[in-house]
C-alpha cells in the first residue's frame, strides 16, 4: 500500500474515532458552553515525542476543544513543575506522557489535591482509582512479539542474542522484558546495552557488543531509530548476517525492512496514541465511557506484510 493510502487510512480511522462517541463535538445546536482545555505534558522531544504532540494538537482541535503544552524534556522535577502549571492554569484535564513512572506519585496527588482529572499515556499506576483514565501500548507484548519471531526463525537452533535498551526507563524496561522473557531456552542473551533512544550511542553499544560476541545471531534494539545506528556498527564490523528486531513501524524503518536491514519490527502508532489519549480523555469527561483503561494494537511487522502496517506519525499539516 502507498504511503499516502497508508495516510488517508488513517485519517478515516481517526474520524472513526469521532464517530464512535469518543468526542467532545457538540450534539446539540444550542451548545454554549466554553471549549474544554486540555493540558498535554510531554517527556521529551523525539521522534516519538514529536509524533505524539502532533496527534494530541489534530485531534484536540478536531474535538473543537482547547490545548495548552508543555515538555518536561526528561525531567521528573520538570514534570511536577508542569503538573502544577496546568493547574495553576486552570486546565479541566492533564494528559501526560510522563518521563518515569516513578515520577507518578506526585504527580497524581498534586492533580487529585486540585480536583483536575488526569489521564496517562504509555503507562498506569497500580492503583487507577486516583486517575481520570490511561491509554497504553502493550509494553511488554510489543518485547514478546520480536521474541517469537526470533524463536520461530532460530527454530530451536541454540543462538545468541543482544539487547540495545533505551533510557532505563519503564517503558524500555517493559519492553526488553517482555522480549528476554519470552524467548525460548534456545536462545541465550548475551549482552544488554543501553542505546539511551539515540542512533550514535546505540551503534556505539552494538560496536562494543560485536566485539565481545562475535558470534551474535539477533539482536533487539528498542526503537527503529537506535536500530540503524546498530546495523551500521553490525555491518562495519563484517556481521551482516546479525538479524535486527525492532519497535516502532516508521516509514524509514518498514523501508528497511523490505531492503533487508530490519528482520522484524512491531507497529506501534503515536498517532493512534495520541488520538486515543484525547477522545478517550473527553469521552470520560462527558461521562460517555466507563473503562479507565484503553488499549491501542501492536502487531508484527516483516517484509511480507510491511505495506498493510499502520501510520506512525501523520506528518501532514
Amino acid at each position: 500500500m502507498p504511503l499516502s493510502d497508508r495516510r488517508l487510512l488513517a485519517t478515516a480511522v481517526g474520524l472513526g474515532l469521532l464517530a464512535t462517541g469518543c468526542t467532545l463535538v457538540p450534539t446539540d445546536s444550542t451548545h454554549t458552553a466554553d471549549p474544554v482545555v486540555l493540558g498535554f505534558i510531554n517527556g521529551g522531544t523525539t521522534l516519538f515525542h514529536t509524533c505524539l504532540q502532533t496527534a494530541v494538537t489534530k485531534t484536540t482541535s478536531n474535538n473543537l476543544a482547547k490545548l495548552r503544552t508543555a515538555d518536561s524534556n526528561g525531567s521528573k522535577s520538570a514534570e511536577l513543575r508542569n503538573v502544577r502549571d496546568m493547574i495553576a492554569h486552570k486546565v479541566d484535564a492533564i494528559v501526560l506522557l510522563s518521563v518515569d513512572a516513578s515520577a507518578l506519585d506526585a504527580d497524581i496527588a498534586a492533580a487529585q489535591k486540585a480536583k483536575i482529572p488526569i489521564t496517562l499515556i504509555a503507562v498506569t499506576p497500580s492503583d487507577d482509582s486516583k486517575i481520570l483514565g490511561a491509554v497504553i501500548s502493550d509494553l511488554p507484548g510489543i518485547g514478546k512479539l520480536d521474541a517469537q519471531w526470533v524463536d520461530d526463525d532460530a527454530a530451536g537452533k541454540p543462538v545468541k542474542a543482544g539487547v540495545i535498551s533505551g533510557d532505563g526507563s519503564t517503558s524500555s524496561n517493559l519492553m526488553v522484558d517482555g522480549f528476554t522473557k519470552n524467548l525460548a531456552a534456545n536462545v541465550q542473551v548475551v549482552g544488554d546495552e543501553r542505546g539511551m533512544f539515540d542512533r550514535a550511542t546505540a551503534k556505539a553499544a552494538a560496536a562494543k557488543m560485536i566485539q565481545a560476541h562475535p558470534d551474535l545471531r539477533y539482536a533487539f534494539v528498542a526503537n527503529e531509530d537506535m536500530a540503524f545506528g546498530v546495523r551500521q556498527a553490525f555491518d562495519a564490523a563484517g556481521a551482516r548476517g546479525v538479524k535486527i528486531v525492532t519497535v516502532n513501524g516508521t516509514d524509514q524503518g518498514l523501508a528497511a525492512l523490505k531492503d533487508g536491514k530490519f528482520a522484524a519490527t512491531v507497529s506501534n502508532s503515536v498517532q493512534d496514541l495520541g488520538a486515543l489519549a484525547v477522545t478517550h480523555t473527553l469521552a470520560l469527561l462527558r461521562g460517555e465511557e466507563k473503562d479507565k483503561i484503553e488499549h491501542i494494537d501492536a502487531r508484527l511487522v516483516t517484509k511480507a506484510n510491511a505495506d498493510t502496517a499502520p501510520l506512525y506519525c501523520d506528518t501532514d499539516d
